[in-house]
């Protein structure tokens, strides 16, 4: 009987032994997911690499005018260059605050560029007029998604800084606001590379829901 309950212990501890080490699994496991998901938010953990580098230099008419705009145009000058179309719902609730941020900082040697994306001229005019233009941004028509290519946009609102230099020096993803907007272009008028921000959602298509 001894012998029997002298083999049994040593099973039994190496079956505890592995849900042991199961369990410690599990928790491991489940650390990990949960601050991955907290870290998704985190600013520094995404990357673009555009950042730093030279601003993909464009040419592009006007959404009004329907003469034509290039980027080298604000040479000197820090560029925010914002994609949008129509069909974007977080376009639209971020729109208000693009207004304010062109208008707060129109003093700054700032310049706004809006470009629309994938969308017909009509239906992104309707868009503007629906919820307001501002006299501080340039509205350009992107035909045949060079520019979005160039650089990298498979889904918007997305909106890139270009510092005095030319060099693309911040890059928000999803639906901006006055806050997140208004630090970035402190950051990059200080002198500073603001990095890349997940602001909010985003929508690659019309068919989006």
């Amino acid at each position: 009987m001894s012998d029997i309950v002298d083999k049994a212990v040593p099973r039994r501890r190496g079956t505890l032994l592995r849900w042991g080490v199961i369990a410690a699994l599990v928790v491991v496991v489940a650390v990990t997911v949960i601050f991955a998901s907290r870290f998704g938010d985190n600013p520094g953990l995404v990357d673009s690499p555009l950042i730093d580098q030279p601003a993909p230099g464009f040419t592009l008419e006007r959404l009004y005018e329907g003469d034509e705009v290039s980027l080298s145009d604000y040479e000197g000058e820090v560029v925010v260059v914002n994609f949008f179309a129509s069909w974007c719902l977080e376009c639209g609730k971020e729109h208000a605050d693009l207004v304010a941020t062109a208008e707060a900082f129109k003093d700054s040697g700032v310049r706004f560029l809006a470009i629309s994306y994938q969308d017909q001229p009509d239906a992104s005019r309707a868009f503007l007029e629906d919820l307001g233009r501002s006299e501080y941004t340039d509205y350009l028509v992107d035909s045949e998604s060079r520019t979005a290519i160039a650089y990298g946009v498979f889904g918007i609102p997305e909106t890139f800084i270009i510092d005095q230099d030319g060099v693309v020096v911040g890059k928000i993803i999803g639906e901006s606001n006055a806050l997140v907007l208004g630090d970035a272009l402190d950051t990059v008028l200080a002198g500073d590379t603001f990095g890349t921000e997940v602001a909010g959602n985003q929508r690659s298509d019309p068919s989006d829901d």
